[in-house]
């Protein structure tokens, strides 16, 4: 068949999925969060697009598209940041804004929450507790719609919760809880 036929889709069945709070809840974030999010939008606006646009303008005068490689990479990187564009749109639409400083000194574990906690095993871990568009696993973050941030949600440090994993259930015991100080 000849690529005249081919469809290259730039449909929204094919954008990112949108991670969503149970519930309907909630899509909080940190305010650094917030702002992580929209400098890579700003980002991607006016420095990442213009760029690909002015090379993807660049190859297609350079004669036959259908073998000119620059041109089929750019297009394709065009549609990757489009859709990455809307997706970061719609996810900063929803945003609810949560400044976990407001809770400095508390010992009650809320949403911004920096938690110690030990399980029956004795092995200590420590999570911060922030947003589903923000957190990363590999830097001990947590989704606050985790099943770990679920059970450690309103308790307090000296509380022992159960966490239902997989494996089965645990107790763990809450060792500290900690917030960042309000930069105001």
């Amino acid at each position: 068949m000849s690529k005249a036929f081919t469809r290259e889709t730039d449909s929204e069945e094919d954008d990112e999925p949108v991670p969503v709070a149970p519930g309907g809840a909630r899509n909080y974030v940190t305010p650094q969060g917030y702002a992580r999010l929209r400098q890579e939008l700003l980002g991607l606006i006016d420095v990442e697009r213009p760029k690909v646009v002015e090379a993807v303008h660049w190859a297609a005068r350079n004669g036959d598209r259908s073998e000119n490689g620059d041109y089929l990479y750019g297009k394709k990187r065009l549609r990757e940041i489009d859709r990455r564009i809307r997706f970061l749109t719609r996810r900063l639409e929803i945003a609810e804004i949560a400044d976990p400083a407001v809770h400095h000194g508390s010992d009650q574990i809320y949403f911004g929450a920096t938690v110690t906690y030990a399980d029956s095993a004795g092995l200590k871990r420590t999570v911060t507790i922030l947003g589903v568009d923000e957190a990363v696993s590999s830097e001990a973050q947590v989704s606050w719609v985790s099943p770990i941030a679920r059970a450690l949600l309103k308790a307090r440090v000296g509380d022992s919760v159960r966490l239902v994993t997989p494996a089965g259930g645990q107790e763990i015991e809450i060792l500290s809880v900690e917030y960042p100080a309000s930069s105001g």
